[in-house]
């Protein structure tokens, strides 16, 4: 402890809360007092370990994370013996992941689940089963303790046995299904029955984050009370019976699968995200009659689709948080801030036809206090330092496309290069060094962030 400040334990703590993982482990190889500092609970509360081949790990290992309290997992290519070993050290997990199974698995591989007690979250992806992944029994001992649930480029031996199975989990409140197709070869993967959803959707009154994928498409679109089953206690009456969702989320949504007034319904949505797979000319935008009743929107997020000229009259202005990965100009730009007065959590794209965004982001978006943009074919340029003009801002993203990065490390310095770094130094100065300026790679949510949806950034 020679040369370090003598401070209390929950000081060390707070500092190195603004470690990352990485930083965090070298400075627990310090010394052993740092090492049992470093370990404390409250820095590894959100994190989750990656495990894999349990039987390289040692004693000390499974202690280390038992001492920090660590209650999620994601797990790889575990045999079924495996599991009764993750069991045994580490018994009150509260979420697990499977992902990147290279196996055909049966019903009973994820029986051991069942032995945890506090398990809340569960999660599959990438991975192949020839039988139900919940079995009777393991869904008879689940259906009240599981309340996250996620299913992601599986393959399944029967899609409607499996939402018929996840709806029997009545306390879900977070779902996440992304089917990838049932049995093997190269079959067309269709969207669920409507009878078989709305039932799910009947079933699971408390669930609230609804993440669904749309790939593939019917011989006619669905019908317009796909996404709002009725009121079974009302028959006849156009009274929706579905949960209160306040998220919704559509993945690889071809703009032709749902009609005009799907979310006609779902006026409790605070969280609209629609991941298009593509566009068909022709085609009408189902975004300018989605948008409409949903005003009480805070979050909308659209990745890929139509032009923004065509549905930036219809956001709600409820809207406070806001994400476009779409091709964007100066003149959508001016057309959506009226929309959006209130808006304070901004997400965009930079190409070479979008102008000087950063130089006009200030004068349209004043209420900022977040900002995250993507330089496509570019790296940031001197108007960037116009952005010490939103006296609200505190943090800044830049991103750039991974080719600047490669070239950067090959040039002998690490991203961001020293043109880009001058002018982060300068924009903290004019803000007197209340921006805060992340140029980092985010990292991924295993819990949360599928391969569908993860952006690699």
């Amino acid at each position: 402890m020679e040369g370090l400040p003598q401070l209390p334990p929950e000081v060390w703590v707070y500092v190195f809360s603004y470690l990352s993982t990485e930083e965090k482990h070298t400075v627990r190889l310090c010394t052993r007092h740092l090492k049992r500092l470093v370990d404390h609970p409250a820095l590894w509360r959100d994190y989750t370990v990656v495990l894999s081949d349990l039987r390289r790990y040692t004693y000390g290992f499974w202690d280390t994370l038992n001492y920090r309290r660590l209650t999620r997992v994601a797990v790889r290519h575990l045999r079924r013996k495996e599991w009764r070993r993750l069991v045994t050290f580490l018994p009150s997990l509260t979420a697990v992941v499977f992902v990147d199974g290279g196996r055909t698995y049966k019903q009973k591989y994820l029986d051991n689940l069942s032995r945890f007690p506090d398990l809340k979250d569960l999660g599959v992806r990438n991975a192949t089963w020839d039988e139900p992944i919940l079995g009777w029994n393991l869904t008879a001992q689940l259906h009240e303790r599981l309340t996250h649930l996620s299913a992601c480029n599986v393959r399944l031996p029967c899609t409607v046995d499996f939402i018929n199975a996840v709806s029997k989990l009545v306390n879900l409140r977070y779902l996440l299904f992304h089917q990838q197709g049932e049995g093997y070869g190269l079959d067309t993967v269709r969207p669920v029955p409507c009878s078989v959803f709305h039932n799910l959707l009947l079933s699971l009154k408390k669930l609230k984050h609804l993440s669904w994928g749309m790939r593939g498409e019917p011989p006619e679109p669905l019908p317009d009370d796909y996404l709002s089953p009725p009121d079974p206690e009302h028959p006849g009456a156009a009274r929706y019976g579905g949960p209160a969702l306040t998220s919704l989320e559509l993945v690889d949504y071809p703009e032709t699968i749902l009609p005009r007034n799907a979310l006609r319904s779902l006026t409790s949505l605070r969280s609209l995200t629609v991941r298009y797979r593509y566009i068909r000319e022709g085609i009408e935008c189902r975004l300018t009659s989605w948008l409409s009743p949903l005003q009480q929107l805070e979050t909308l997020t659209i990745i890929g689709g139509n032009s923004l000229a065509v549905y930036t009259t219809t956001i709600p202005s409820s809207v406070s948080r806001l994400t476009l990965r779409v091709a964007i100009t100066l003149k959508d730009m001016d057309s959506i801030a009226p929309k959006v007065p209130a808006l304070e959590h901004l997400d965009i794209e930079q190409n070479r036809s979008s102008g000087s965004l950063c130089r006009r982001i200030p004068m349209l978006f004043p209420q900022l206090r977040t900002l995250r943009i993507r330089f496509f074919r570019r790296e940031p340029e001197k108007d960037l330092l116009s952005l010490h003009r939103l006296r609200h801002l505190v943090q800044l993203e830049l991103l750039v496309e991974r080719s600047f990065i490669l070239r950067d490390y090959l040039n002998g310095h690490p991203w961001p290069s020293p043109c880009v770094q001058e002018l982060i130094n300068q924009l903290r100065e004019l803000s007197e060094n209340r921006i805060t300026v992340i140029t980092t790679m985010r990292q991924r949510n295993p819990l949360r962030e599928c391969d569908c949806v993860w952006e690699g950034d």
